[in-house]
């Protein structure tokens, strides 16, 4: 397989800034699926998996606990769509960074 041109790279690094999800629809975090019981022995959930799903987002920082915040199951997809965009957007900046990287290795333009 050829190494890609100069202009191949320049060509793709354009393909995916087009691609950037917006950045007002990003979220950083994991969504966590719990069931809950509610301590009732006559409940059903006593016996099975619980109460559930309830959802939680996961957001972890630098140092501190991971916190952890309801997300209504109302909400449940925006959330995990905005987590997508979130994963969507790393992965184009990191091919975007390694694009650069070569036409910077080539002392091309960047």
């Amino acid at each position: 397989m050829t190494e890609p041109t100069t202009s191949d790279l320049k060509r793709r690094r354009r393909q995916l800034l087009r691609k950037l999800p917006p950045l007002d629809s990003v979220l950083r975090g994991s969504l966590i699926e719990r069931y809950k019981r509610c301590g009732n022995p006559n409940c059903k959930c006593a016996k099975g998996p619980g109460h559930g799903p309830k959802y939680y987002l996961s957001v972890s920082y630098p140092g501190r606990a991971p916190q952890m915040d309801y997300v209504p199951q109302a909400d449940y997809a925006r959330v995990s769509d905005l987590l997508a965009n979130y994963t969507q957007l790393r992965e184009i900046l990191e091919e975007i960074s390694e694009i650069n990287h070569e036409l910077l290795r080539r002392r091309e333009p960047l």
